[in-house]
């Protein structure tokens, strides 16, 4: 995957927000190389498979609105989505913050690495232990 083209990183992030909105696990974790790693504030370091079948025993339905898309400026193969998550667990209550996903990617365009990035402290009272490591 070129480091330069815009548009496949573009496509490649929208790809992953529409799986995640729908809590596509098996869609999202194709998007991801084999020994690919995810940083979750509250989890900490998972694999794809685990985490995306954590949120989606945790989840309802849930609205991601896409804010921007950003990719690097310095020839990595990296771009970042910034969106606002209103998470509905299974409870029906609802989360709502705005986060930023930084993806890595392999030469071939799946998702090596992705930090997960929002303010956990505003929405840790809301959550309390329903998306927690345990």
């Amino acid at each position: 995957m070129s480091s330069i083209d815009p548009a496949q990183y573009a496509a490649k992030l929208t790809d992953y927000l529409r799986e995640l909105e729908k809590s596509n696990v098996d869609g999202v974790v194709a998007l991801f190389a084999p020994q690919a790693t995810i940083y979750s504030p509250l989890l900490g370091w998972v694999s794809p498979a685990s985490f995306y079948r954590k949120l989606a025993d945790a989840s309802g339905r849930s609205k991601i609105t896409l804010l921007d898309l950003f990719h690097s400026s310095s020839g990595s193969r990296r771009a970042t989505a910034y969106f606002r998550y209103d998470w509905v667990l299974k409870d029906q209550s609802t989360v709502s913050f705005d986060c930023v996903d930084v993806f890595d990617f392999d030469a071939a365009g799946l998702i090596e690495k992705l930090v997960i990035i929002y303010d956990t402290h505003t929405i840790r009272a809301d959550l309390g232990d329903r998306f927690s490591r345990e």
